[in-house]
């Protein structure tokens, strides 16, 4: 079906930092059945002043590479005041013309629920040059089902009164939406849900078992087959109707295969091209969602902190060649036996801990979801008509 003719996946390679995830606060004003983050009614919040050493530690390093995005994530960072923001892009952009970065390409986006979105907030986005993502799951019981506030009220109404103050202020934005078992018989609700409200960037992450979220709806055989389905009729939607909603799952595969590209690994199993730091400066790589995550067989996944260790310096500790030599197992056992290692590049790390306890594995429920199931449908649609091409991003 697929060839997975690549060359041997070269884990000594290092970097460069394309990434780095920064947790602004933990605090959360909802409580997603779904979200696999602890203590997200607690406020805490990051120090401003640990800015310009984060700039540094990634400067310094033999990591660093010609561009980064920085991302505000993991707890809801609009619970923090706009002046918040508007303060840490005077520090980054200081910081980077002191270390004589001038040139180098740098971007800062968050990713927010979007209940919190309002004029102030799209003016601040706009002056800092923020890219905004934003998580929605689709029409009103679909999305609070699940996404609801602490109190048990759904948040689906103040998300789209966000939505609609980011399209007043013609501020773009790119879409995420959970995909759980209460959308799978309604692919065309979803598709004209994202299309009614102009939303045509979206990628879609199936309902995953991590964290405290120790079970998922999407789980099965059954389920495999039904996303299998929402998927065709979604595509097929997409393309009938003329207002093409781009699914990143379908944009990434298409531009491998058409530009005849295998992976070798990916930015999530590479180490150091990705650097997640949390509230308190302890700052760890490979998946984000494995930041200050605690397990019995590797401790913590931090590998250090921020005024006490660089980057090159967590590389020669215990942990991190722990973390490295299970993750380059499970890379190469990706690669040795899976027809779909082209595409995914080895799959990701927090999905082989949180199914099978351990990164020195394969396959998950994540990759079948992830990659497998989108590309099966694909190749479905490359031979039943015209081969397609990327549909451009807005």
């Amino acid at each position: 079906m697929i060839s997975s003719t690549t060359a041997r996946p070269d884990l000594s390679r290092f970097g460069p930092i394309g990434l780095v995830v920064v947790q602004s606060t933990s605090l959360c004003n909802l409580d997603c059945s779904y979200c696999y983050l602890p203590d997200r009614q607690k406020k805490r919040v990051f120090d401003l002043d640990l800015l310009p050493l984060l700039v540094r530690r990634i400067l310094e390093s033999p990591y660093a590479g010609p561009e980064f995005s920085l991302v505000w994530h993991a707890g809801e960072p609009l619970t923090l005041p706009t002046a918040w923001y508007d303060q840490a892009t005077a520090i980054l952009q200081r910081s980077l013309k002191e270390h004589g970065a001038d040139g180098l390409e740098f971007t800062q986006h968050v990713q927010t629920n979007a209940t919190l979105i309002n004029d102030a907030w799209c003016d601040c986005f706009r002056r800092n040059r923020i890219v905004v993502g934003i998580s929605v799951d689709g029409p009103e019981d679909i999305h609070d089902s699940h996404r609801r506030f602490r109190n048990g009220r759904g948040s689906h109404a103040m998300a789209m009164k966000g939505i609609e103050a980011l399209h007043r202020h013609e501020v773009p934005f790119h879409c995420i939406s959970v995909v759980t078992a209460d959308a799978m018989e309604q692919p065309e609700r979803m598709y004209r849900f994202f299309r009614d409200n102009g939303i045509n960037d979206v990628g879609f992450n199936v309902e995953e078992q991590e964290g405290i979220n120790t079970s998922s709806s999407m789980q099965g055989g059954a389920m495999e087959a039904k996303y299998s389905d929402f998927l065709r009729a979604f595509w097929r939607l997409s393309e009938q109707d003329g207002y093409p909603v781009v699914l990143r799952e379908f944009d990434q595969v298409i531009t491998l295969i058409q530009g005849n590209q295998r992976m070798t690994q990916n930015e999530l199993n590479r180490p150091f091209s990705i650097l997640s730091v949390d509230w308190q400066g302890n700052f760890s790589t490979f998946d984000p969602e494995l930041l200050s995550v605690a397990s019995d067989r590797y401790g913590t996944f931090n590998l250090g902190n921020l005024r006490e260790l660089s980057l090159v310096e967590s590389t020669q500790t215990a942990q991190f060649q722990r973390l490295l030599e299970d993750m380059t197992r499970g890379v190469e056992t990706c690669h040795k036996g899976c027809e779909y290692f082209g595409l995914c590049g080895g799959g990701n790390g927090s999905n082989k801990f949180w199914e099978h306890g351990s990164l020195a594995t394969s396959e998950t429920n994540a990759c079948r979801f992830g990659t497998q199931i989108p590309v099966q449908v694909l190749l479905e649609r490359f031979e039943s008509g015209p081969p397609l091409t990327p549909q451009p991003t807005h």
